[in-house]
């Protein structure tokens, strides 16, 4: 399938590769490695987000962003680097650009129990006083998107030619990011710069990125062969893709997959777009160095030893939000 480029992002079922049966599991790995090769998103359905949870959790951050723009800023704490908490508009850019993206977002990070030895290397989750359910239907969301990145981990492992397990040590208590983003509505479109857009072309931090279904279209996908093609899925499905530190482990052999979300025409330019994506991130400590079995003769190794929290930290200064 060298040239055959998918049109659309393929839709695969968590659930063959859960269930019992062998032969639907390594069907469910190969189909996965083939359309990360080829495209660097899947569509999966029967994870463990129900569609009433995924809805509740839109409602809340909808009512978060609704607020006065003064109470939102109380809730943004500038020494967290926005890893906790609001991160205002237009703070954050795409690595390589100036110009803010026409957004606002709301960070909720790692849920731990009181006594787990994470809660010093982490900073605390921020719940806003004026929504008082935000802690519960959050914390319920981010452990149901995280039992569900860590099996497609386990399916990325089998089609490396890993250990299942090879990565649940590694991303069970990782500095995991819940976002939940505001596309603000723009009065006056010729008021911004004229090369503002609601996110520029990028590619995700983190090893795999789950998207629970977006408000509104705009989100882009580049292909492999330079086309951007317009992404949708439906409301019972999530979307996951490769992200920037999944590309380096791998030496390339997974992609970190460029998207972008673009401006709705004029007239629609003061209408709000949300969409709430689960950044699944390592531990801090564990190493980014390629893996031997991603690197031969053909493919060499194309990067320095790095740890996750050396990267993020890296990459937190490029976008804008790391002084």
């Amino acid at each position: 399938m060298e040239n055959n480029y998918y049109n659309e992002i393929p839709s695969l079922d968590l659930a063959d590769f859960t269930s019992r049966g062998t032969e639907k599991k390594l069907s469910f790995v190969a189909d996965l490695g083939n359309a990360y090769n080829q495209i660097g998103f899947v569509a999966i359905r029967n994870h463990f987000l129900s569609e009433q949870l995924s809805a509740q959790l839109y409602d809340i951050f909808k009512q978060f962003f609704a607020l006065p723009d003064h109470i939102k800023q109380s809730y943004e704490i500038a020494s967290l680097a926005g890893q906790r908490g609001y991160v205002g508009k237009g703070k954050e850019h795409a690595k390589g650009r100036n110009t803010g993206d026409l957004k606002e977002f709301y960070h909720v990070g790692q849920i731990l129990d009181d006594n787990d030895p994470l809660t010093l290397e982490y900073p605390a989750n921020i719940w806003p006083k004026e929504l008082p359910k935000m802690k519960t239907v959050a914390t319920e969301a981010y452990k149901q998107l995280e039992k569900t990145g860590v099996e497609m981990l386990r399916a990325i492992a089998l089609y490396l030619g890993l250990e299942e397990n090879y990565f649940d040590s590694r991303v069970i208590g990782g500095n995991t990011i819940l976002r939940s983003i505001h596309y603000f509505p723009i009065e006056d479109p010729d008021s911004i710069p004229p090369d503002a857009v609601r996110a520029a072309e990028h590619g995700d931090i983190n090893l795999i990125t789950i998207l629970m279904g977006a408000s509104a279209e705009g989100l882009q996908v580049l292909r492999h062969d330079g086309k951007w093609i317009d992404i949708t899925a439906l409301p019972s499905q999530v979307v996951v893709n490769v992200g920037d530190m999944l590309e380096r482990l791998t030496n390339k052999k997974l992609k970190s997959t460029i998207h972008r979300v673009v401006n709705p025409p004029k007239h629609k330019m003061n209408t709000s777009r949300y969409s709430i994506p689960f950044f699944l991130h390592p531990r801090r400590e564990v190493s980014l160095a390629c893996l031997p079995g991603c690197i031969d003769n053909q493919h060499p190794k194309l990067w320095e030893d790095i740890t996750a929290g050396q990267f993020l930290d890296q990459r937190l200064a490029e976008i804008g939000l790391k002084k």
